[in-house]
């Protein structure tokens, strides 16, 4: 059965440690659901019903009610009448949007963490980096690669010190997060995305926010206009099989 975390307060010294942040059980549903989602376990178009998922996670139905109202502000489900909740399915046109979008946002939070960057900073990104670039080569880390695709990101992005930006870039990120699987996927023979992310950090070690936006924005908007052409020709191969 899912329990939710205890909310703690420690006194140590004179100094008063920041209790722990209580998940709430829907929090906790919510969090379960997001990875089955992201990790390819429910299928875009699969119904979500909340009898199965209480029952699963051993809970009432108001708290998975409520995780599932999450999990659609975020975009990961749909309510579609006459079935409820579903896994959300993407079309490439939306793919695309959504790419646009992260470009500018992350473009904008690139070029205002570049000025507070330290050698800390780049120290961190470069071991994720590291255990991003190992991880692509096994394929049974897949369910990794997005995780930490945006570990890297993230840690690019977090001198900003803009906590009302990062959450929207990290929603998006959450919402392409199995498109940034599927590309990571069909090019990594080619090793396209860990090329493009050393060739990020180092112009960002430059601390010339024009550059190292451009070559971001170049990464992001690749990937986008890669995966929806991947999309359109499996959808047109399909099509040719079924008739």
């Amino acid at each position: 059965m899912i329990s939710a975390g205890k909310h703690k307060s420690v006194q140590k010294g004179a100094r008063r440690v920041s209790p722990i942040v209580r998940q709430s059980l829907a929090d906790v549903v919510a969090e379960r659901l997001r990875e089955q989602i992201l990790n390819g376990d429910l299928h875009e178009g699969e119904q979500l019903r909340q009898d199965a998922i209480a029952k699963e996670f051993q809970v009432s139905r108001i708290p998975v009610r409520e995780a599932l109202l999450h999990l659609e502000a975020e975009g990961l489900i749909t309510t579609v009448a006459n079935r409820g909740a579903v896994v959300s399915a993407l079309s490439s046109e939306e793919i695309e949007e959504l790419f646009d979008i992260r470009s500018v946002l992350e473009c904008h939070a690139l070029r205002l963490a570049i000025p507070n960057m330290t050698e800390e900073h780049f120290a961190l990104a470069e071991k994720v980096l590291k255990e991003y670039e190992r991880a692509l080569d096994k394929d049974a880390e897949v369910g990794t690669w997005g995780q930490l695709n945006w570990k890297f990101h993230s840690a690019l992005y977090a001198p900003a010190n803009r906590p009302g930006l990062m959450s929207l870039i990290k929603v998006l990120n959450n919402n392409c997060d199995r498109y940034t699987r599927l590309h990571l996927l069909i090019t990594r023979n080619l090793h396209r995305s860990g090329k493009a992310h050393r060739a990020i950090l180092m112009v960002c070690k430059t601390r010339n926010a024009d550059k190292a936006t451009e070559e971001l924005r170049r990464h992001i908007c690749d990937a986008g206009r890669e995966l929806k052409e991947f999309i359109r020709k499996r959808r047109e191969e399909h099509g040719h099989a079924r008739k």
